[in-house]
């Protein structure tokens, strides 16, 4: 199931009218939106006071204490730069364990998708594609 959250909701409202009709049809099955608390905050301070991203890019790091917060499967993003970086998972998850908290997964789109026709996809019964 989608988890979204206020910093979700505030990226997309200039986003393209596809991606913003998506993210309504996704708020439908994505319930309850989760939203910024003094404990997200503090988990940003804790990342920012080791510089794990500049002050500037609050809202990537917003994310990933979103998401560590709601213990969720996985955070999946196209953000390669901030996010989606074997460095910064590293330095994001040691944060989070030293302060009690889970490791988070972070993958990229391209490792949850299957696509049609491929080896792993199956069909909406389950079986499997021939």
């Amino acid at each position: 199931m989608p988890v979204l959250s206020d910093v979700t909701a505030a990226e997309v409202m200039d986003a393209p009218e596809p991606v913003r009709n998506l993210h309504q049809e996704m708020l439908v099955i994505a319930q309850p939106v989760l939203t910024i608390t003094s404990e997200v905050l503090a988990l940003v301070t804790a990342y920012e006071s080791r510089r794990i991203l500049a002050p500037k890019y609050a809202a990537d790091m917003r994310h990933i204490a979103l998401a560590t917060i709601a213990a969720v499967d996985s955070l999946v993003s196209w953000n390669f730069k901030h996010i989606v970086r074997l460095e910064k998972i590293r330095q994001f998850n040691a944060v989070n364990v030293e302060l009690g908290y889970g490791p988070l997964t972070i993958l990229s789109p391209r490792e949850v998708t299957t696509y049609e026709g491929t080896k792993d996809s199956r069909r909406r019964d389950g079986s499997k594609d021939s």
